[in-house]
């Protein structure tokens, strides 16, 4: 248990932190899964620029590695051009 007015405010700040980067996390994971979930072309194309603009987003901040990030983009993007 902290015991330092600094150790336990690092505490309420990392809970914070956690809670509010798992929020977004998951709302990237939603946008993947609906964009997949797709099956007009024209309706995912336009979707795309979005989920990648989220992930981008994430992968700036380390909520995602980047490489994690390349990879969710490219599957994407090679699911929608199979449409």
């Amino acid at each position: 248990m902290a015991h330092h007015q600094s150790a336990k405010k690092r505490i309420r700040q990392d809970e914070k932190k956690r809670v509010h980067n798992k929020y977004f996390a998951k709302t990237m994971r939603n946008a993947v899964r609906d964009l997949r979930a797709i099956s007009e072309k024209e309706a995912a194309t336009a979707e795309y620029p979005k989920v990648v603009s989220m992930i981008d987003r994430l992968a700036k901040k380390n909520l995602i590695h980047k490489n994690k990030a390349a990879n969710l983009k490219s599957k994407l993007a090679a699911h929608i051009s199979k449409l």
